[in-house]
């Protein structure tokens, strides 16, 4: 057992242990009161119709932001938004300096930019580089996965090294990027590594994930084939398929139009730091509807459903400029990520009324989308190469990281831990062990503001969208007579022919002039007492007539 001044490795999760998104890692080094930390990642997830109003959440750095003078610096792996979203939110809480490699640092930058934090630099690793932080020692190692410059940390500390492989896949052809650096991972295996951290999200999947090359060939067939205007749908991180279409118009004799601010941001984050080069010259939006319906490609974000992105607006018909219709195509080359079925479905539902062809991976004969995320066999091929002494499973669900461990054991690795949001683990001395759990949790960007999820303003949000909304207002003389009022206003409830409840208000006063006459004179003037009757009258009598209760504000004056 450790004493309090034996230095110790900790691995904390902060975001993404129970979830795939939101990462926020953390190792420490050091004697428990004395500990010194690094930061690997710092993601966001979003909103849904569980939190109205709510476009980002990022976790809960309380813990971490306490310790912030001992935080050396803070890494990130890759520019995916669920690994670099919430640097502009959370840096003013833990002023540590940043490193990325070139793309990444580049829309990095463009965030904190964003938050007004333009004086902060995002330090400019060259992929492969090295840093020295405190007693950590971080080696940037190239992976493939779906956005350019992917990378695995090799995290060398006195206790030993970790592998933290970020979000990965083994690509034999990525398009843009280098290959897999198996060489320096299996020299990292040779030499021992105490521990690898890594991606869980398609432990249940058989086999490899597949290669961009892939993609390219059958998407350039695929577009080749088509008629009247195309319109893809992608990932707009996906520089190497963003690459991959706009080849395919080129050799179809189509012009592209980027559509969408996420296209148009990566698209050029990419050509600034030279990933992508010798571009064709691109159409303005404004300008792509002269093009003949045979001569024009959409390059679109929105293959999530997103309502305001460009494809969720060309279904809508609120595009400014781009409209779809009878003889045009819509290519999905993505995937459905869970939770976005619906919006999904009721966008491809909206431009099939307009007559558009809709094609998605699942009805293509041939693939035109692969995961960034490593299956069994590319997972297989990772451990053959690192042979840690330790696994711990990361960026998954509870069922992903209990499937991962299960599987890192059948791969003759001695230890696996199963970590969730706030464990602080004991990677060395000893064997890996839960030691503690540090608070934890999410926070919502709530307009400007970043509020705990469980914060009385998002409960009574969510209450009023379940349930709606009542305020009465009443006046009182002197004696305890009602002056004026009850004045009813509800917001949420309907009538029985959809019209807002005001027929309905009415019964409602008349509730409350019952409640009211039911009390004494003496009650009538205690304010606590004609709340208390009020909200009971209104809530029992919206469940009468429109079977909901809702929230309830009362209005008392004394004249």
């Amino acid at each position: 057992m450790a004493n309090k001044d034996t230095p110790e490795l900790v691995f904390l999760p902060l975001g993404g242990c129970g979830e795939i998104g939101m990462n926020l890692n953390a190792y420490g080094y050091g004697p428990s009161h004395a500990r010194k930390w690094i930061l690997v990642d710092v993601g966001v997830t979003f909103g849904d119709h569980t939190t109205p109003g709510i476009d980002l959440i990022c976790p809960d750095p309380e813990f971490i932001a306490e310790h912030a003078d001992d935080i050396e610096a803070i890494f990130l792996t890759h520019a995916h938004e669920d690994h670099i979203g919430a640097v502009g939110l959370l840096w003013p809480r833990l002023r540590a300096p940043l490193y990325a490699t070139p793309f990444t640092a580049h829309l990095v930058a463009g965030k904190l930019a964003e938050r007004g934090l333009k004086h902060v630099d995002v330090n400019v690793i060259p992929i492969g580089g090295a840093v020295e932080a405190g007693p950590f020692h971080v080696r940037y190692m190239t992976l493939t996965h779906s956005i350019p410059e992917p990378n695995a940390l090799a995290i060398t500390t006195p206790a030993g090294v970790i592998l933290h492989t970020g979000d990965w896949k083994i690509d034999p052809d990525p398009l843009i990027g280098d290959s897999v650096d198996i060489e320096g991972l299996t020299k990292l295996g040779d030499e021992g590594v105490l521990a690898m951290v890594c991606d869980s999200t398609n432990v249940f999947v058989d086999g490899e994930s597949g290669s961009e090359a892939t993609v390219r060939k059958n998407l350039i067939e695929l577009i080749g084939s088509l008629e009247g205007r195309v319109a893809v749908a992608t990932f707009a991180s996906n520089v190497a398929r963003v690459s991959t279409v706009i080849e395919a118009a080129r050799l179809a004799g189509r012009s592209v139009c980027l559509a969408g601010r996420s296209m148009h941001k990566i698209v050029d984050a990419a050509v600034q730091t030279g990933v992508l080069k010798d571009l064709p010259d691109l159409v303005d939006e404004a300008d792509a509807g002269s093009f003949p319906s045979d001569k024009i490609l959409y390059l679109c974000t929105g293959s999530q459903g997103e309502e305001r992105a460009a494809l969720g607006r060309i279904a809508s018909g609120s595009h400014r400029h781009i409209v779809l219709g009878e003889g045009d195509t819509v290519v999905f080359s993505s995937r459905v990520i869970p939770g976005n079925e619906k919006g999904i479905f009721d966008m491809q539902n909206a431009l099939a009324e307009k007559g558009v062809r809709i094609i998605t991976d699942r009805m293509s004969p041939k693939t035109i989308h692969v995961s960034g995320h490593p299956a069994r066999d590319e997972l297989k091929q990772m451990y053959q190469w690192v042979r840690p002494r330790i696994s711990v499973p990361v960026h998954g669900e509870r069922r992903h990281i209990m499937e991962h461990a299960i599987f890192a054991k059948s791969m003759q690795v001695p230890e696996a831990v199963t970590p969730r949001n706030g464990d602080l683990i004991r990677l060395a001395p000893g064997r890996a062990e839960v030691i503690d759990v540090v608070p934890n949790g999410r926070l919502h960007l709530d307009g400007s503001r970043l509020v705990p999820a469980d914060s009385a303003g998002l409960r009574e949000r969510i209450a009023i969208s379940k349930f709606g909304y009542a305020t009465a207002s009443i006046s009182f003389d002197e004696s305890g007579s009602i002056a004026d009022g009850p004045y009813l206003s509800v917001r949420g409830l309907s009538e029985l022919d959809g019209s807002l409840a005001d027929e309905s208000v009415d019964i409602l006063e008349e509730a409350c002039e019952e409640a009211i006459d039911g009390l004494s004179r003496r009650k009538r003037l205690d304010d606590n007492a004609v709340e208390a009757v009020l909200v009971r009258a209104i809530r029992k009598s919206c469940e009468r007539e429109f079977g909901r209760k809702p929230l309830v504000d009362i209005t008392i004056m004394r004249v």
